[in-house]
């Protein structure tokens, strides 16, 4: 059974920085080796939207709202994706969730998986102005 565990969230000031860490447990294969993984986030009274993401070839996708201020990345000796977020807006608080999706074919910025997706518990992050 594979389990996602998100760290690195916290308060900041606009402007400012974190980086986010989502360790797996359990993977018995290297996560270059999963279609689809990525970052998602769920900001209060708004749907869950996808933030970044990267496909078995390390190409990310990044959300309009992110591009240039988001960087993903992954570590596959530690089985880790991490989020190294910049120039963080008040706009940019929310609950942020990793996913790994092992079987999607297409890792598109738009929507939220479904079907055969690990979830993790979610780290907040709040931006203040």
């Amino acid at each position: 059974q594979v389990q996602l565990w998100e760290s690195g969230g916290g308060s900041v000031q606009a402007g400012g920085s974190l980086r986010l860490s989502c360790t797996a447990f359990g993977l018995t294969y290297s996560i270059y080796s999963i279609d689809c993984i990525g970052w998602f986030r769920e900001a209060q009274r708004k749907e869950l939207e996808g933030v970044a993401n990267s496909d078995r070839v390390a190409s990310p996708n990044y959300a309009d709202s992110v591009r240039g201020r988001f960087t993903i990345s992954q570590d596959n000796t530690k089985s880790t994706l991490n989020l190294q977020m910049n120039s963080l807006e008040p706009e940019d608080t929310a609950k942020y969730y990793c996913a790994f999706a092992p079987d999607r074919p297409v890792c598109a910025i738009g929507g939220v998986w479904s079907g055969h997706v690990y979830w993790g518990q979610g780290t907040k992050v709040t931006v203040s102005s």
